[in-house]
């Protein structure tokens, strides 16, 4: 049973710890890590995580890391998890006189927890202040106050989990899949429940839409420029399946009957030919869509509702020929694995009334911070987790979301605090919980 007073002895190494973490996360930030370009990153989180006393830090073949501090036998395994890559920062002078990698520190305008009101306080500035290296350094450390409890004689059980991961933002989740498919199954690993650093703004996201590419590609004859009807122009048999996905499909889109994420949407983002000269007429036109699915969609659903607009097509044009895929990718890591994946992103949400969601919810009132829900606009390594494993799943977060992937990006001081406070006492709270109640998701 965890001791009745451990909550303030949290806070109050949360205080303790926050200039330390903000200067690990100051280090993050000025050390680029690009996707596949991790390394540098990796070594940093391992020697940090070594110089806290972790009881176990390791690398795994893809390039993740793991780092594991141990309580009294039987508890759950709760892994905590940020991923390692950044989008690149884009044009240095929309930054506004920030350095994209600094870590430079100043008061600052910055949005309150519900984005009602701006207010002036400390940030921490730069690529992936907000996405995700704010949020190894408040894990870490959140790891770092538990070592510390332990030291001085307060008992827990279970495992507390650090997960590190390369590749999330391509989106096809190698990295996640990579540590848990093959990694935790190699060294006898397994988690109960997954914590993500995403941006949450301090309050408990429980899920997001799914994501899958698709590539439609319309066919046609080639011809010389100058006699377009010896042809068949690729790029007009196009026009009436772009009418029917703008006019039938996208109106006909579904709304999540709970109304707690966003509609699902379709976007057409990339429109190219081949051979793509001027004086030939192409024979094939490809249409890149963007396909966002709620719970209850899968990428072979949305697959048939774009085939059905080609049979319908080409029930009324005899020249018509077309098909349809998932578009897939090859991302190599930075240990030099290659994998062949098919861009999918699975929808997920982790019910309110979960028993690992009321947890988390108390854990945070414990340590007096105001429990708010929310949900991701964008895509997270959640969609392996909760989405095919169907593990429960929450995010927690100091950073925000709106600051993400923009030249504002930036995390507030007094959140890295809170944050640290608060996955400390969410790990403290379900380390009680028992087995049978982090339940499996069923969406």
């Amino acid at each position: 049973m965890v001791s009745s007073d451990i909550y303030d002895k949290v806070n109050s190494l949360a205080k303790e710890y926050r200039p330390e973490a903000i200067k690990f996360i100051q280090k993050l930030i000025k050390t680029p890590s690009n996707s596949g370009e991790e390394f540098e990153l990796s070594e940093l989180l391992i020697a940090e995580m070594k110089k806290l006393g972790y009881d176990e830090v390791f690398r795994d073949t893809q390039g993740n890391i793991v780092g594991l501090i141990y309580g009294e036998p039987g508890g759950p395994t709760i892994m905590y998890n940020s991923h390692m890559d950044h989008v690149s920062p884009g044009n240095p002078d929309n930054w506004e006189g920030y350095d994209p990698y600094g870590g430079e520190i100043d008061v600052c305008n910055v949005d309150n927890k519900d984005r009602a009101k701006v207010e002036e306080v400390e940030c921490v500035h730069g690529r992936g202040a907000s996405d995700v290296k704010s949020g190894h350094g408040f894990q870490i450390y959140a790891g770092a106050t538990l070592l510390k409890l332990r030291e001085m004689g307060y008992k827990f059980k279970g495992t507390f989990m650090y997960t590190g991961v390369v590749q999330e933002e391509p989106a096809e989740m190698v990295g996640m899949s990579y540590l848990i498919d093959n990694t935790f199954k190699e060294r006898g690993l397994d988690y109960d429940a997954m914590v993500s650093s995403e941006a949450t703004g301090l309050n408990l996201y429980l899920g997001h839409r799914g994501r899958t590419e698709y590539l439609i590609t319309t066919y046609g004859r080639t011809s010389h420029g100058s006699r377009p009807h010896y042809g068949i122009n690729a790029i007009y048999k196009a026009i009436p399946v772009i009418q029917a996905i703008q006019d039938e499909l996208i109106p006909s889109l579904k709304a999540d009957p709970e109304g707690d994420l966003e509609d699902a949407s379709l976007s057409l983002n990339i429109i190219s030919c081949s051979p793509g000269a001027l004086s030939i007429v192409p024979d094939q036109c490809f249409l890149s869509t963007d396909r966002r699915t709620l719970p209850g969609e899968t990428a072979e659903t949305a697959l048939a509702e774009l085939q059905a607009i080609l049979d319908k097509v080409a029930a009324t044009d005899p020249e018509f020929k077309a098909d349809v895929v998932v578009k897939r990718a090859v991302e190599k890591s930075y240990t030099g694995i290659e994998f062949d994946v098919a861009k999918d992103m699975a929808p997920w949400k982790t019910p309110k009334d979960h028993p690992f969601t009321k947890v988390c919810a108390s854990a945070l009132e414990a340590v007096g911070q105001e429990v708010n829900y929310g949900y991701w606009s964008f895509g997270t390594d959640g969609s392996k987790t909760a989405g095919i494993d169907r593990k429960p799943t929450i995010g927690y977060s100091a950073m925000q979301e709106q600051y993400a992937h923009t030249p504002f990006d930036k995390c507030r001081l007094d959140y890295i605090e809170l944050a640290i406070a608060g996955n400390a006492a969410i790990f403290l709270k379900s380390s009680e919980m028992k087995k049978e109640e982090f339940k499996k998701l069923v969406f």
